[in-house]
């Protein structure tokens, strides 16, 4: 199930190394957006759309902008900017020093002001990539996710049915396990899924039988990553008599996580398949029909026009037959 995530000031202090001029204000208020705010018409006077929830950036047009005030137009100024309460943080880029009447009704109201030695729009950039990250919609799936061929696949399947044997399996042959049992993923785009392990479970795979085992430990650094990208997701299943399985790849299944749409296949199983040379074949496969080769397809479009050539020679056959 996904969840909404929010960070604190205090982490984005910490992660980004901010400057703060407001010691005693709240650093434990919420940001919840990865929108971030230039407010030089909320600076100007104009308060009607006011995206007060967004952290609030300040550069030099909107520091000059103030220095240029008389100090009682700037003290009204500041005093309506600095009192929404949904107001995470105030940023000052390039180094500069907040005016003293921005510093004085932040105190008042416990707003955190920071600062930050980069120029504004490299500041927004920095800012936006992190908040991107960690506010990023997230859910928890049980599955394994491995890294085949530079492909991320997501194995899913009901408890037992071979996901993590699979997953030792296309370890020895050289692959990288991300996550076993349960599985991190994030939207950091509109079109991109991110899966990697919960802290506690970095690393590790459970076999039956076995028990919890380090991948690290036992296959080397080369055997492991943190976190991989999202492409495919296969589903076992096992194998029933009654089932008519896709036997030409024709048909395209998607799977959705969170807002995207995922390719998905159903790969039955059953003593004697070799599930791990399967996925391998399943990851060159895609990779193919990334570039824009289809063997099924293709296959399918011959198939289709030998038919045809076939209708049309038996129907001129017939024909000839009429007139002799």
């Amino acid at each position: 199930m996904s969840k909404e995530r929010a960070i604190t000031v205090e982490e984005l202090v910490d992660a980004l190394n901010l400057t703060v001029f407001t010691r005693d204000a709240d650093l434990s208020r919420p940001i919840t957006t990865v929108d971030i705010n230039r407010p030089g018409l909320a600076l100007a006077g104009y308060l009607r759309y006011h995206p007060a929830e967004r952290i609030q950036l300040l550069g030099r047009t909107e520091l000059s902008f103030l220095r240029g005030m008389d100090s009682r137009e700037q003290a009204l100024r500041v005093f309506a900017f600095c009192s929404y309460e949904q107001t995470p943080c105030v940023i000052v880029t390039r180094g500069e020093t907040p005016p003293e009447s921005l510093l004085r009704e932040a105190h008042t109201r416990n707003l955190p002001v920071l600062g930050v030695n980069l120029v504004t729009t490299r500041a927004v950039a920095v800012i936006s990539t992190y908040l991107e990250e960690q506010l990023a919609p997230e859910t928890m799936i049980h599955g394994v996710l491995v890294d085949v061929y530079g492909i991320g696949i997501l194995i899913t399947g009901s408890s037992g049915i071979g996901k993590s044997e699979t997953a030792l399996e296309l370890i020895k042959r050289g692959h990288r396990l991300v996550a076993d049992d349960a599985v991190i993923i994030r939207q950091v785009t509109d079109d991109t899924l991110v899966g990697s392990a919960p802290p506690l479970l970095q690393y590790l795979l459970e076999i039956r039988g076995l028990g919890v085992l380090n991948a690290m430990t036992l296959f080397g650094a080369g055997a492991v990553r943190t976190f991989k990208k999202l492409a495919l997701v296969v589903h076992l299943e096992a194998w029933r008599d009654d089932v008519a399985y896709d036997r030409l790849g024709i048909d395209e299944e998607t799977v959705r996580i969170l807002n995207i749409e995922l390719p998905s296949i159903t790969i039955p199983v059953r003593p004697g398949r070799n599930l791990a040379v399967i996925l391998e074949v399943a990851a060159m496969n895609f990779r193919l029909k990334g570039m824009g080769f289809d063997a099924a397809r293709q296959f399918t479009d011959e198939l289709e026009r030998t038919i045809a050539n076939e209708t049309t020679i038996d129907d001129t056959a017939f024909d000839a037959d009429i007139y002799d």
